[in-house]
Parts: structure tokens; C-alpha cells; sequence
């Protein structure tokens, strides 16, 4: 039996990363990774391949649209299978660089799937056995199957189907409005499919806020989806014809059919079969490991990183969780949790949605004062003339000094525009900082200068 000092259970973007880290700092390391394919949920089935297809579909878009910017352009349509194949090009160079920095032998890889038999030793299905003095969480998360009547008897496209599409669908049902809901839903009603997104909650993307959410379930309406919120899924059925799917509106009850159904109600973290009760690893009942600013489980010498412990599932949140573990189990001196006042967040519909540090919502309840001020696309010059009208700039600010707390951006190049916020709020700066800096006329990110201004005669108007 083989000992580690550090051994990682799963190779994606928090394994893989924690594993760099701890190799580079001289601990003996593993990776256990059972998927037929080696890169990571980000690179195979997520962030990568999503963009993407999400990419191409915003090209079309504007094609088929280009009238208002008078042009003529005809016959624009989506030729799935050359869409596919470039996507498969794209994500295979991405994947073979992952692989061959696995297969580098700077640490041991184990290709298989591993389940602890005690809290220092895995169990692999290939027979073998190995032991850690600690080990990392990287398991990721999978799709979730809610207790909905008849959708654990249907044969749901999960993400992973949908991503893999090579054709258009001519009708499809998304069940959930959350960020993956939301983006794919987008994505199939651009290359010509036919979508009704039914959702549960009051409002789409309901870990946004209502009024950006709003925005976003605009452009869909206008946009020839059908949307009904605010619903109680009561059953799912399929038959030779589809899909059909009865639930509550209102109180009122609804069915819709389509060709197609997408489950896209949520993932849950994949940590079912890892054996945690035999290690001493403590878990909430969705599955999702407990631990500690330092990532550390209830067991110590075992971390958690990523989708399987949260809070966000985000990669840049599961590498600096995975990095920070990987640092502490090598007993780096001076190190500082992950910081979550800095969260990043990007939604990759159109408009874009996106936030960075503390949301709105939280400091109101937290009963914190702060200012906000916030400026909208369609009174904006390089907006208006690029037809992106949809969204608005929200800026959060302390009412004393005018640091800035946090911002909102829904609008055309969202997830760009938020990193103007990045630096700023990692330095703690103020409004006052940020317009010192020169902003370029005409450019989106101008309009962020709208609302620091509106924020600076706040300031100075309570100043009197």
C-alpha cells in the first residue's frame, strides 16, 4: 500500500490545482480521478463548452438582427454540426493540455473512482489501496433530481446532453431558472428552437435580485420565450410525441408539451459515494461537506474544496479555496482564509448579469447604511449606438468615506465590465479613487463613471 501526504480525490479545477500547489511544495501527492474523461466538470461539461455554444448563438443573434444597424444579412441559421464540431476542437485543446499535465509525474494519477474504508485510507475500485496523511475534497457536484412526480421515469436532457446537441431541437421545455436554466434556454432559442422555461421561484436567476433578474426575463420574453414563474411543478410524462408537463400557476393549472425537456432544476454536491462516514467527515443532508475557513472538514487532515463544499460554485472560488488547502495542510505560515467580500459573480445570458462584493440585499439585512446610485444602458452613448439598451450600472458605496461595498452591472458585456470593480474594491478604494482614473470616450465602460459621480454629490450634499 502506497502513502501520500497529500491526496486528492477528484482532478478538476480544485483537485488538480490543490495538487500543483502541494507538489510545489514539496509534499509527496495523488490524484484519484475516476471519470472516463480526465479535465474537470469546467473544461468538459461547464464553463468552457457552454461559452462556447453561448458565443456562437450571440453571433447569430446579431445576424439575424443586423437590420437594426442597417444591414442587410440573409439566411443566417445554425449549422449544428459544424457548431459542434468546432466546440469539440475548442474543448479537446483545452482538455489535452489538463490531461497532460495530470499524466505529468509530478504527482501519482490514479484513474479510478475511491471510497474511504477509515479516515486515512481509500479504498479503489481497481482493487488497490492507498493511504494519506491528508487529503483534498474535489469531487465537484451532479445533476440534481428533485422529488417531482414522473421526472425520475423520463428521459430528461441533463446540461451535459444539451451541450452535446448537433442539431436543432424543434421544441423544448427547461425546467428551472437559474444560471445554467437560463444561459442554455437562451442558447436554444438563438439557434431556433422553441422554449417554454418553467420555474418555480417568483423570479428567474433567484439568487439575483428581482430588478436584475427582471431584466434578463425581459430580453427572453422579447426574445420569443415563453416564461412562467412563480409555478409548483406537479408532473412530468413522456411519450412517443414529447414531453408534457402539468403545473400550478396562480392556482390555476397549466400543461405544456415540447419535443424536448431539459432538467435543469439545480446540481447537488457528488459526494455520495466517497465513503465520508467512514472518515469521520460530517456532511449536510444535500450532500455538501462542512468545513472551515481553513477548507478543513469535520475530520482535520481532510479539505474540501469547490462545488462539493461551497459556498459557490464558481472556479476561481474552488482554485483559491483548493490553493489556500493545500497551503495549510503544508502548514504555510501567514495565510488568510478565502475572501468572500470579493465575490465574483457572472451570468452569461444576454444582457449579461454580474456582481462583485457585497450584494444589496445582504447589507440591507445586515441593517448597514450605504449609498447606491445606478445609471441605465439606454441613456448611454456606446450603448445606444451598439442597439444594447437592456440593464443598468448599480454602484454600492460607504456613506462616510465613499468606499465602494459592491456593484451590479446587467447589461451588454456585464462580465467585462465588473472587473473595472476589481481592483478597486481589493484595495479598498473609493468613488473618489476610481474617478481619478481616465475613462475613454466612447466606450460601455464609461458608464460607470455615471453613477460614482451621482455617489460623490450624495457624499458631498450630506457633507453640508
Amino acid at each position: 500500500m502506497k502513502t501520500y501526504d497529500f491526496i486528492c480525490i477528484g482532478g478538476g479545477s480544485a483537485g488538480f490545482n490543490a495538487a500543483r500547489v502541494a507538489t510545489g511544495l514539496g509534499l509527496k501527492v495523488a490524484i484519484v480521478d475516476g471519470a472516463p474523461q480526465l479535465g474537470g466538470l469546467c473544461i468538459l461539461r461547464g464553463c468552457m463548452p457552454s461559452k462556447t455554444l453561448i458565443y456562437a448563438a450571440e453571433v447569430l443573434h446579431q445576424a439575424q438582427h443586423a437590420k437594426r444597424f442597417g444591414l442587410k444579412i440573409t439566411g443566417a441559421s445554425a449549422d449544428m454540426k459544424a457548431v459542434h464540431a468546432r466546440k469539440i476542437k475548442i474543448i479537446g485543446e483545452f482538455a489535452d493540455h489538463r490531461q497532460q499535465a495530470l499524466k505529468s509525474g509530478r504527482y501519482d494519477l490514479y484513474q479510478t473512482t475511491a471510497t474511504f474504508i477509515d479516515p486515512h485510507t481509500l479504498q479503489l475500485a481497481d482493487g488497490r489501496q492507498l493511504r494519506g496523511k491528508k487529503f483534498l475534497l474535489g469531487t465537484g457536484s451532479k445533476v440534481s433530481v428533485p422529488a417531482i412526480a414522473g421526472l425520475a421515469d423520463v428521459n430528461c436532457w441533463s446540461s451535459d446532453e444539451v451541450l452535446e446537441l448537433a442539431f436543432v431541437p424543434k421544441s423544448v421545455l427547461v425546467l428551472g431558472g437559474g444560471i445554467v436554466a437560463c444561459e442554455l434556454a437562451q442558447f436554444l432559442r438563438r439557434i431556433g428552437s422553441k422554449v417554454t422555461m418553467i420555474q418555480r421561484s417568483l423570479h428567474i436567476l433567484r439568487d439575483c435580485s428581482a430588478e436584475s433578474a427582471q431584466v434578463v426575463a425581459q430580453a427572453f420574453v422579447d426574445e420569443g420565450i415563453r416564461l412562467f414563474t412563480n409555478t409548483q411543478l406537479q408532473h412530468i410524462r413522456q411519450d412517443k410525441r414529447g414531453f408534457t408537463v402539468t403545473f400550478l400557476q396562480a392556482g390555476k393549472k397549466i400543461t405544456r408539451r415540447a419535443d424536448h425537456c431539459f432538467n435543469a432544476l439545480g446540481r447537488e454536491p457528488n459526494t455520495a459515494s466517497l465513503g465520508l462516514a467512514a472518515a469521520g467527515v460530517k456532511t449536510l443532508p444535500s450532500g455538501q461537506v462542512i468545513i472551515n475557513r481553513w477548507q478543513q472538514s469535520s475530520a482535520a487532515h481532510i479539505y474540501a474544496a469547490g462545488d462539493c463544499s461551497g459556498p459557490a460554485e464558481i472556479v476561481h472560488i474552488a482554485i483559491a479555496q483548493a490553493e489556500l488547502a493545500a497551503r495549510h495542510a503544508a502548514r504555510v505560515k501567514g495565510l488568510q482564509p478565502v475572501d468572500f467580500s470579493l465575490l465574483l459573480s457572472v451570468v452569461f445570458t444576454d444582457p449579461q448579469l454580474a456582481t462583485i462584493g457585497v450584494l444589496e440585499r445582504d447589507l440591507q439585512k445586515r441593517k448597514v447604511k450605504y449609498l447606491s446610485a445606478t445609471y441605465p444602458f439606454n441613456d448611454h452613448g456606446k450603448s445606444i449606438l451598439m442597439e444594447a439598451n437592456y440593464g443598468y450600472v448599480k454602484v454600492l458605496a460607504d456613506p462616510q468615506r465613499g468606499r465602494i461595498l459592491g456593484a451590479e452591472i446587467v447589461g451588454k458585456d456585464a462580465g467585462e465590465l465588473i472587473h473595472c470593480f476589481s481592483t478597486p474594491l481589493a484595495m479598498r478604494a473609493t468613488v473618489y479613487d476610481m474617478l481619478r482614473a481616465p475613462w475613454y470616450h466612447p466606450t460601455l465602460a464609461e458608464i460607470i463613471t455615471y453613477p460614482l459621480e451621482e455617489i460623490v454629490a450624495q457624499l458631498a450634499r450630506s457633507a453640508r
